[in-house]
């Protein structure tokens, strides 16, 4: 009776009751590849300059051949497209990865915003809420944007809020 119970838990929410470790990384993976998604989705455009910097970053943090972190970001996109919230995803990566992670994965998604020279708030808002839920503080929050900002090329940023 138990078990149908966490059966039936583990079906509402998405998480099998028992992952390999394999599943688990993929699982990973694909919550950091739908939030920086949603950073590249934020502004109603699909820059490429924004998805090339998605995929920049996840060849950072994850060992992938080209080919399969471009079928993590395509599984990413259609993911995002049926999320209703980021918490499913932040919560996968609250358990996973250190705190340095979690601020080192906020810069990345700044990174995104930045890529077409143009911060528009629904972005802003965006990699703010996300970094909220990650327990990121509001200081490291701000470093991270600045970071990322001055690893913008030059003469990018065109307008920003």
């Amino acid at each position: 009776m138990f078990q149908s119970f966490k059966d039936f838990l583990a079906d509402l929410t998405g998480a099998p009751a028992t992952l390999t470790p394999a599943e688990r990384t993929q699982r990973l993976q694909l919550a950091a590849a739908v939030l920086l998604v949603e950073v590249v989705r934020a502004d109603g455009t699909l820059a490429a300059s924004e998805r090339a910097a998605a995929l920049a970053a996840l060849r950072a943090r994850f060992d992938l051949a080209p080919q399969a972190l471009e079928e993590l970001l395509a599984h990413a996109e259609d993911s995002a497209r049926s999320a209703y919230d980021y918490q499913q995803f932040t919560g996968r990566i609250n358990d996973a990865f250190t705190h340095d992670d979690k601020v080192r994965l906020v810069e990345a998604l700044w990174q995104v915003a930045y890529a077409d020279a143009h911060i528009d708030a629904h972005e802003h808002h965006a990699i703010s809420k996300i970094a909220g839920l990650l327990h990121v503080t509001h200081g490291e929050y701000i470093a991270a944007k600045m970071r990322a900002k001055a690893a913008a090329p030059a003469g990018q940023l065109l307008s920003q809020q």
